[in-house]
């Protein structure tokens, strides 16, 4: 069984870095390989495992749909489509990668997207671990693409505007019924405590961090060498936070 864990929230608030962080704290608990899905357009999370990405799931779609009408023989629609989200596929020996990418083109995107849920169960019973960079808005999950989430980190950095977007995912999830067994708010990049009138947001919104996770030059530092968080040192301030996060979510692991 597959355990899906999602973060959200809105853009800049290191949601992709935290994404890393818990992947790499699932792989320093021998419980890789993980599978990590980028559905945020920024595509950025390879980068942050040191994965090299040539190909993402929109420019197979919009290939595809161009394509569609002189299927090569010996394939069907469904089984063509399929070879080429394969092409997607990142493999590293601790990580395999998936990535989203931008818009899809034009015309109708119906049949691709339900081949691409199946296409991303599939891949997905091969770990014991999906880990989903999403955009702020929750696409992805909202439209099925990629299926509810059994944990749901939503991230906001000690800000006004990013724990409103938290309310406003929180009202999403519940407008659409969405089914999540845990869900934990990370206050991202916060030395100190909050600003007073942040706390008084969130406490007007019944919101109470579960983890903070500090400011840490050493991630910093390790984009501008272009190196892979998965090697970040168990002492940086941030990772030691995000070890404890996946702790609390995952006390079996």
């Amino acid at each position: 069984m597959t355990v899906s864990i999602a973060m959200a929230g809105k853009g800049g608030t290191g949601k992709t870095t935290l994404a890393a962080l818990v992947i790499r704290a699932l792989v320093k608990r021998g419980l890789g390989p993980v599978l990590a899905v980028d559905a945020d357009p920024a595509s950025s999370l390879g980068l942050s495992l040191g994965l090299t990405l040539e190909r993402t799931i929109g420019s197979v779609l919009a290939e595809f749909n161009i394509e569609k009408m002189s299927i090569p023989a010996g394939f069907t629609k469904e089984s063509y489509l399929d070879f080429r989200l394969n092409e997607t596929i990142v493999e590293s020996r601790d990580v395999d990668l998936i990535t989203m990418g931008r818009g899809e083109g034009a015309g109708c995107y119906c049949f691709p997207n339900n081949v691409l849920r199946h296409f991303i169960d599939r891949l997905s019973a091969n770990y014991r671990y999906l880990v989903l960079d999403n955009e702020a808005g929750l696409e992805h999950i909202a439209r099925g693409t990629t299926g509810p989430a059994d944990h749901l980190i939503l991230v906001s950095n000690p800000s006004i505007k990013g724990v409103r977007t938290l309310e406003s995912i929180m009202g999403l999830i519940r407008d659409i019924g969405l089914s999540i067994d845990d869900t934990q708010v990370v206050i991202n990049m916060s030395n100190e405590e909050p600003e007073p009138r942040v706390t008084a947001e969130m406490s007007r919104m019944g919101i109470r961090p579960d983890m903070t996770v500090p400011f840490d030059q050493a991630i910093m530092d390790f984009d501008w060498e272009q190196k892979t968080l998965l090697e970040m040192p168990g002492e940086s301030p941030a990772a030691a936070a995000v070890d404890r996060l996946v702790s609390k979510i995952l006390p079996s692991s």
